[in-house]
């Protein structure tokens, strides 16, 4: 069994926001949890990683050097992209750098900050 850990880049099966789809793509490991066998073992939150010639989002974050973090293409994290992902289904490929583990991290404090 594989282990992760937050800053991770795996290749997961990733849902489609747009359409009732799921396709494997590079994501960000955010945070692992421990579920209860009955559910299935562990879990993932995941940021969607896209390719850095997309449209850009508010809040994205670029990863220089991406090739060196074991993407195949110049690609930035997509923070507004979050999803729920099963360990089992996913694959590292690299690591993110911490400039880009400190800019995503900010962002996603802010975004879930609770009053």
């Amino acid at each position: 069994m594989t282990s992760f850990e937050p800053g991770d880049i795996v290749h997961a099966p990733f849902p489609h926001v747009e359409r009732a789809i799921v396709v494997r793509r590079p994501a960000l490991v955010l945070s692992i949890f421990n579920t209860r066998e009955s559910i299935g073992g562990m879990l993932a939150w995941a940021l969607m990683i896209t390719n850095a010639d997309r449209p850009a989002w508010f809040e994205d974050v670029p990863i220089p050097d991406a090739s060196r973090q074991g993407l195949i293409i110049p690609s930035k994290v997509r923070t507004a992209k979050v999803a729920t992902l099963a360990t089992a289904d996913m694959v590292r490929i690299g690591h993110v750098d911490d400039g880009v583990w400190a800019a995503v991290r900010s962002i996603v404090q802010d975004a879930l900050e609770l009053s």
